[in-house]
């Protein structure tokens, strides 16, 4: 009933390509942050790792303050209205790097990356729902796998492309810039530095903004989630959130998952600093977490659920990130970072296996419960800066630190995908 009443006119084919469009677009802008926080560190001569880290914090909670006016937004604008919305905001968000490379003030940057993050918030908020209702039900796991990998190959791509823009030659830079013992000359060589954001993120402003337009005329089917919420069901007893402990803990377990994500594909950037990698070297190492996750999509295709349900799967992930962060502890150079970097294998699927586990028999409220699972993204936010804090502290130091954040995050998720998405579920 519910596809039948929103039977597209055009190609399901097109519709998919068109959605999947956005899920890149998803991943290019997230993972460009990998990028970011070595570039703003050095060009606006950034003394710790928590003030760099607050690229992510500024980025992650753009989502908790906007999950849930992006669901009131939505049930207004309709989905499709929605999507092209987020995409102009997110070209705002663009342009704000604009003042913020001419002045290099990373205040500026900062903001710029919580527009950004505004716009994401209302297009992930839009576009998730809209995959799993665009086609038959019983499919939408395969679409949502194929989104994932869009977004991940963008992940992949988006590092690489905007390192070898704005951090080409960035060891003899970072050398040129420690030896200036002139301060104008210090300061022009900064600028120089910072100016090279300015045409990656123009160009990217005008791409999200023709976007934004085709997305707004396409002939995609126009869906109001308000519509949706009542064909999916009539329980008289569904009152509140409060009844499903399972979505609570839900959202606790994105915010772990999330935040362990982030550390391992940007964090990676600062830790193999701490390895003993040089700049150049490291600002590819975003890339090598995602190519993990590509592996990790690529692995749920073929064994979910022909061979492993999607909960098994979720803690086998978790026990694989458990002893990957153990042995980072252990090893050092080039097997810590790879331990770092497999970790994208273990989060692959957190996300599309946590998410309809935390919704699921939430009727009326499933739009209110994926509001709060998104608000759980803020632990992208918060993580990072506390790995960054206790990496200041002498007595801990970056490998003490990495393993005081992702070990707690790893074990919850294990127990949720053990216990935690089963309470307060009738019958399981």
């Amino acid at each position: 009933m519910q596809n039948d009443a929103i039977r597209p006119t055009t190609s399901y084919g097109f519709q998919i390509a068109l959605i999947g469009l956005l899920f890149f677009i998803f991943g290019f802008v997230t993972w460009l942050n990998g990028s970011l926080i070595p570039f703003l560190k050095l060009a606006c001569d950034l003394k710790y790792e928590w003030q760099a880290l607050l690229v992510t914090s500024a980025f992650y909670l753009s989502y908790f303050f906007l999950a849930l006016p992006s669901s009131a937004i939505l049930s207004y604008t309709g989905l499709k209205a929605g999507m092209a919305l987020g995409l102009l905001v997110m070209a705002v968000g663009c342009l704000v790097f604009i003042p913020a490379a001419y002045t290099r003030t990373y205040g500026l940057f900062l903001t710029g990356l919580f527009v950004q993050g505004m716009g994401l918030a209302v297009l992930q908020t839009a576009a998730n729902p809209y995959v799993s209702i665009l086609g038959p039900l019983e499919s939408a796991a395969q679409r949502i796998s194929i989104m994932g990998i869009c977004n991940k190959v963008a992940g992949i791509l988006s590092p690489i492309i905007l390192s070898s823009i704005v951090l080409r030659g960035a060891k003899e830079i970072e050398m040129r810039v420690n030896t200036a013992v002139d301060a104008v000359q210090r300061a022009q060589l900064l600028d120089a530095l910072a100016e090279r954001a300015i045409p990656p993120y123009i160009a990217m402003a005008a791409a999200l903004g023709l976007l934004a337009l085709f997305i707004r005329w396409s002939p995609l089917p126009d869906i109001h989630p308000e519509q949706e919420a009542s064909v999916d069901s009539s329980r008289a007893d569904v009152r509140t959130l409060w009844q499903f402990p399972h979505v609570w803990l839900g959202a606790i377990a994105i915010f772990f998952y999330v935040g362990a994500e982030v550390m391992a594909g940007d964090g990676i950037v600062l830790y193999g600093r701490f390895l003993g990698f040089e700049l150049d070297q490291t600002k590819y190492f975003t890339a090598l977490t995602l190519s993990g996750m590509l592996v990790g999509y690529m692995l749920s295709i073929v064994l979910i659920p022909r061979y492993v349900s999607q909960e098994a799967f979720l803690r086998y992930s978790a026990v694989l990130g458990i002893g990957l962060s153990a042995a980072a502890y252990f090893t050092s150079g080039a097997t810590a970072l790879t331990c770092v970097a497999m970790l994208g294998v273990a989060n692959a699927v957190m996300w599309p296996a946590i998410f309809p586990l935390a919704i699921r028999g939430l009727g009326r409220l499933t739009q209110l419960g994926s509001a709060l699972l998104i608000m759980g993204i803020v632990g992208g936010a918060l993580l990072p800066q506390l790995y960054g804090l206790l990496a200041e502290l002498p007595g801990a130091g970056p490998r003490t630190a990495l393993q005081a954040v992702l070990l707690p995050a790893y074990f919850y998720i294990l127990y949720y995908g053990w216990r935690g998405y089963k309470v307060g579920i009738v019958g399981r």
